[in-house]
């Protein structure tokens, strides 16, 4: 225990307790309303992200496997509902010719609001950081263009790596005078790609995001439990979406965006739940494990 530390040795001897904890301070830090606000802004930036990106990788790799590869992993985010946004997505494409400077700039501003709404939980989240020490108004309008060109960056490698993962799963190797598809192997390989890929991306939110430097272990360890949870909730969700949900005769033409917006909710809760299990692990190596969780409360409250 000792070689542990104090914190995670506390942590291993009453894990109930951190865990209980730890969602009391998400309370108090309002984190359902602050879930809510992330999925709001990130309805709004998505589909823009996604018409930016794709047209700009689109001069180095062909559309349809850049469409292909978006609506493989889109489905990771949007459980059940990739299809309809990758199909708005290429009537866009089809018609790009519409896209002007205004348009562009209008588009590359709503790309970004998700990612500067997700600060700012963050900043509630992390508020004992950022009572010691806050952040530049110049950083904090460059990081959502760096996340955006970086997630441009990172879908044309994983589009170049599924195109190869995906040749692969069409040949045979002769085994044992039998013929072995990898098709099989190939699907495995693909997940675990996407799997990896959410892992990373959550740890660079993590480490990136609140204000302040984070140990990167901490930062993965977060990040793969909000993977690992998010996974389950994915497939709850698609179950759900697929056997008892009536969300389509009660919302009609408007079913793909709140079946979107109620991905995105839980996506959100998960993503801001991980950083309150980092932030209290902060907090037991500074304040007294025993004191109740303070609050984040206004200047003028």
């Amino acid at each position: 225990m000792q070689l542990l530390g104090r914190p995670a040795a506390q942590i291993l001897q009453d894990p109930g307790a951190f865990a209980l904890r730890t969602l009391k301070a998400f309370r108090a830090n309002q984190g359902l309303l602050l879930a809510g606000a992330v999925a709001y802004y990130a309805l709004l930036s998505i589909v823009p992200l996604l018409i930016l990106t794709v047209i700009a990788l689109s001069h180095f790799v062909d559309q349809a496997a850049l469409l292909q590869t978006v609506g493989r992993y889109l489905e990771w985010l949007v459980p059940g509902q990739s299809k309809a946004v990758v199909a708005e997505l290429a009537n866009f494409l089809a018609h790009r010719e519409v896209m002007g400077w205004v348009l562009l700039a209008s588009m590359l501003f709503f790309s970004s609001l998700a990612f500067t709404v997700l600060e700012n939980a963050m900043s509630v989240i992390f508020h004992h950081r950022v009572a010691v020490r806050r952040r530049h108004f110049l950083i904090s309008a460059v990081i959502p263009y760096i996340y955006i060109l970086s997630l441009g960056l990172g879908l044309l490698l994983v589009t170049l790596v599924s195109g190869s993962l995906q040749a692969i799963g069409q040949r045979e190797v002769e085994f044992l005078w039998r013929s072995w598809s990898l098709d099989g192997l190939s699907g495995v390989l693909l997940y675990l790609l996407g799997f990896v890929g959410e892992i990373f991306v959550l740890t660079s939110v993590y480490m990136v995001m609140p204000v302040g430097r984070l140990a990167w272990r901490h930062a993965l360890i977060g990040a793969v439990a909000a993977a690992l949870m998010w996974e389950l909730s994915r497939h709850l969700l698609m179950w759900y979406f697929t056997t008892l949900s009536q969300i389509g005769t009660v919302y009609g033409s408007l079913t793909t965006a709140i079946a979107v917006l109620l991905s995105l909710e839980v996506a959100a809760t998960l993503l801001l739940l991980g950083a309150q299990v980092i932030a209290e692990y902060e907090r037991l190596a500074r304040e007294v494990p025993d004191a109740p969780p303070v609050p984040f409360t206004t200047t003028g409250a």
